[in-house]
């Protein structure tokens, strides 16, 4: 599976548990800490804990390794590592408070097909 194929599964399952204003950010040539990032946030802990568990979900099923999970257990800010795709589930009020699409925004935003 390509990054971009990852990219769009980890998008898709994020979209089926109703993931509010995702967005998806190309790092290729800003840093090496990932191709793209996934952004995206639930209205509760509830939604965001059941972002995150489709997502990591799909990506098994799919064989890909899931290389670590952290904030599951409090459902605020939940990130999904997925090699060169990761996953950033925020609640709404930690979204709006972190804004990390702006300490990211020398990225490009990737359209979602």
């Amino acid at each position: 599976m390509t990054n971009e194929q990852l990219l769009d599964l980890v998008w898709d399952a994020a979209d089926s548990k109703k993931a509010v204003d995702l967005i998806a950010l190309d790092l290729m040539e800003i840093s090496p800490i990932a191709d793209y990032f996934l952004i995206c946030h639930g209205n509760s802990e509830t939604q965001v804990q059941a972002i995150s568990n489709e997502i990591r979900k799909r990506a098994e099923e799919q064989g890909t390794r899931v290389r670590g999970v952290e904030g599951m257990d409090k459902g605020r800010w939940v990130l999904i590592d997925l090699g060169d795709v990761v996953a950033h589930v925020f609640h709404r009020d930690d979204r709006e408070y972190y804004h990390i699409e702006r300490l990211w925004s020398d990225a490009k935003a990737v359209e979602h097909a």
